[in-house]
């Protein structure tokens, strides 16, 4: 698996003021609530859960805590039950003599018990150490209320006591969380499936629930950021569960307030301390801003909307066009990469392909909303697609193949399927194919892609093959420990980790909550 830093500091970036304004209009009310611990864990060992780490439940109870004394290098974990994003408090006090020294403490948060487990002074991964889920504080006067400003996504809570001095101990009470989302779980509704898919189905959603805050974020714990392949997806499941309508037109609106003096779309924004566009630029996640508003519109049918965005989609389109040949081949720039997925491990050239023609017809669907000349897009449409056919497709192998060295992938596949290049009949065949010869899954560790290649197999028709990934797949998640789902897995290596360790690994990640768009379209 790989992943490469863009640094692109001489791009200029366009900021549009009324955009942003309708972004700002569009931000969700932000619900908050509190929650305690359910119980005092302990860290055990565990070969059955991720990273061979688990919690069972000491004999104190939360409700006790007070009655422990704490010194040097004592800790309790609290546990609270399920996955909560908020900011954490907990009331201090000292027994024994006056305090003759201040308190020196940790607060570390974990989402799963591995993260606890961890030392982070060993961790030398790529991915920055400020990520690591912990304070150190020096409190100088006990009683105190320790309200930690940051805001953290946990299950677990581990206080530990770096020392006092011999003379005094100190003594924890009331520790809470104030949970904050914008998801409005009174828009749920029940769904009738089975056991496991419905149990699936619910951590979807709480995963979802947890990465809607100001905008979709795509994970509570880092990056805390709005990415676009992660909206797109977000989006799609947000339709079916909590519809936050504004939230999916500010999240649009951000990105379409700051694309580049050239049109192009970033891949991702900040929208703290104020809205800032990442110099960070992939060829496909830029496309998703045309297929982000198409489903959109589908859903709600919004012309106002459409017609104040249509020409950012059109931009990136037009910048898309610019690399298609004459022939229908698409060909990539160095500086503007097909994402696909982490890995690369396969070659993309044929999926990115896929996902152009995927989005063209979208877009050719709303320059027809918008009454919009759509002669130009529609023969660019027919020579990419007669090229997928006629060069990418091989009759022997019965699937496309991709690049110089002809390589047969998945990910191939599974985009051209998702854009219905061949007849429903061919992506029959082309799936039961890639299930015979490219299953087990291998090279792929994000939900993203599985995301894709399980609603390919529901695409293609083969709807017992793709719940059988569903619950292969999410469902292992649950079976090692999962309270929501993960930014990366590796079935086959479930330790796995893009960061080399756990202790920065996202455990909450909004790529992972499809299962509950996927079971609405396809199972209900």
């Amino acid at each position: 698996m790989a992943f490469t830093f863009q640094i692109n500091r001489d791009v200029k970036f366009n900021h549009n003021e009324a955009l942003l304004k309708k972004a700002e209009e569009n931000r969700p009310e932000i619900f908050k609530t509190k929650a305690v611990p359910k119980r005092i864990a302990e860290l055990v060992k565990d070969e059955t859960k991720l990273n061979g780490w688990g919690v069972e439940e000491a004999e104190l109870s939360p409700e006790n805590l007070s009655s422990l004394g704490m010194k040097r290098d004592d800790s309790v974990i609290l546990d609270f039950g399920e996955h909560c994003v908020g900011r954490f408090s907990v009331d201090i006090s000292s027994v024994g003599s006056p305090m003759d020294a201040p308190l020196y403490m940790r607060v570390r948060f974990g989402e799963i018990p591995a993260e606890l487990a961890g030392d982070s002074s060993s961790y030398e991964g790529w991915l920055s150490k400020s990520w690591i889920q912990e304070e150190y504080i020096h409190l100088d006067e006990l009683p105190a209320k320790l309200s930690l400003p940051r805001r953290y996504s946990f299950r677990y809570v581990e206080l530990k006591v770096l020392d006092t001095s011999p003379k005094w101990q100190a003594v924890f009470e009331n520790p809470e969380v104030v949970k904050e989302t914008s998801a409005d779980y009174g828009n749920l509704k029940e769904i009738s499936v089975e056991e496991e898919l419905k149990k699936i189905y619910e951590v979807s959603v709480k995963t979802l629930a947890e990465c809607m805050q100001d905008v979709f974020e795509d994970g509570p714990k880092r990056d805390r950021r709005l990415w676009i392949g992660d909206l797109r997806l977000q989006a799609l499941a947000n339709y079916v569960t909590f519809d936050n309508v504004e939230l999916v037109k500010r999240c649009l609106y951000l990105f379409g307030a700051m694309n580049t003096t050239e049109g192009k779309i970033p891949a991702n924004v900040f929208v703290k301390p104020a809205s800032l566009p990442d110099d960070t630029f992939l060829f496909d996640y830029s496309l998703f801003f045309i297929s982000v508003l198409y489903d959109y519109e589908m859903a709600h049918e919004d012309m106002e909307f459409l017609k104040e965005l249509f020409p950012v989609a059109k931009a990136q389109m037009e910048l898309s066009l610019s690399m298609v040949e004459e022939t229908g081949r698409l060909v990539y720039r160095e500086e503007y990469p097909v994402f696909i997925d982490w890995s690369n491990e396969f070659n993309k050239d044929t999926a990115g392909q896929g996902v152009m023609i995927y989005v063209l017809k979208q877009f050719i669907a709303l320059s027809k909303l918008m009454g919009e000349e759509r002669k130009i897009y529609e023969a660019v449409l027919e020579k990419m697609v007669s090229y997928a056919k006629k060069i990418l497709f091989s009759p022997e192998r019965g699937m496309f193949l991709s690049g110089e060295e002809q390589e047969c992938n998945l990910a191939s596949q599974v985009w051209m399927v998702l854009a219905h290049v061949m007849s429903e009949e061919e992506n029959k065949a082309i799936m039961t194919r890639a299930v015979k010869e490219l299953f087990p899954v291998k090279g792929i560790a994000t939900p993203y892609m599985y995301h894709h290649v399980t609603e390919a197999l529901f695409e293609a028709g083969l709807k017992e093959e793709a719940i059988r990934l569903l619950k292969s797949y999410w469902g292992e998640m649950l079976r090692l420990g999962a309270d929501t789902f993960w930014e990366a897995f590796e079935p086959e290596n479930p330790d796995y980790s893009p960061y080399g360790n756990p202790i920065v690994s996202s455990y909450c990640h909004a790529w992972s909550c499809t299962p509950v768009y996927l079971i609405h379209k396809y199972l209900l």
